[in-house]
C-alpha cells in the first residue's frame, strides 16, 4: 500500500508541475512583464490589396525602352519581339517593333507609343485600337491574325498609339 500512496502522490506531484509549466509557458515565458496583448485582430491583419491598374515597372520601362505604358489589366504585356510566337507587333518609326503577348479572352492596356504606322494582330483575338493624330482620335477594328497599316501609313501624319483593347 505504501508504494500505491507514493505513486499518487508524484503522479500528483507531476500534473500540478505540468500545469505550472503551462501557465507560464502560456502567460509569455517566466521572464515576462507585459500584460496580455490588447491588439484587435483586424489591427494585426495585412491591409486591403486594391488594384489601381497601372503598369508594373513603367518607369523602369519608359527609361530603358522609351515606352510610356500607363494602365491595364494585366492581360496585355510587354514582350520581347525576339522570343516570336503569338504576339501583337506594333511597327513605329521611332522604334524597333514592339510586342505585346495577350494572356486572357479580354484586355485593355493604356499607354503612349508615337510613330506607329502598322499591327500584326495575335490569332486568338480581335484587337481594337485608338490612337491620336494632332487634335483627331482614330479607331482601327483589326481581327485576329491580321497585319494592317494604321495611323502614319494610311493618312501621313504621325499617331500616337494611346489604347489597345481585344475581345474574343
Amino acid at each position: 500500500m505504501k508504494t500505491r500512496s507514493a505513486f499518487v502522490r508524484v503522479l500528483g506531484a507531476a500534473a500540478a508541475a505540468g500545469a505550472v509549466a503551462w501557465a507560464v509557458l502560456a502567460q509569455g515565458g517566466a521572464g515576462a512583464t507585459a500584460g496580455p496583448s490588447t491588439e484587435t485582430v483586424a489591427e494585426a491583419a495585412p491591409g486591403y490589396a486594391v488594384e489601381d491598374y497601372n503598369y508594373p515597372n513603367a518607369d523602369k520601362i519608359l527609361a530603358e525602352q522609351n515606352i510610356v505604358l500607363k494602365r491595364g489589366d494585366g492581360h496585355i504585356v510587354l514582350a520581347d519581339c525576339a522570343g516570336g510566337g503569338n504576339l501583337l507587333q506594333f511597327l513605329a518609326r521611332d522604334h524597333a517593333d514592339v510586342c505585346f503577348k495577350v494572356t486572357a479572352d479580354e484586355g485593355f492596356l493604356t499607354l503612349e507609343l508615337p510613330s506607329v504606322h502598322g499591327v500584326k494582330t495575335d490569332d486568338s483575338a480581335n484587337t481594337h485600337l485608338e490612337m491620336t493624330a494632332e487634335d483627331d482620335q482614330v479607331e482601327y477594328d483589326i481581327p485576329a491574325d491580321t497585319w494592317k497599316g494604321v495611323g502614319e501609313s494610311v493618312d501621313g501624319r504621325e499617331h500616337v498609339l494611346v489604347e489597345i483593347r481585344v475581345t474574343n
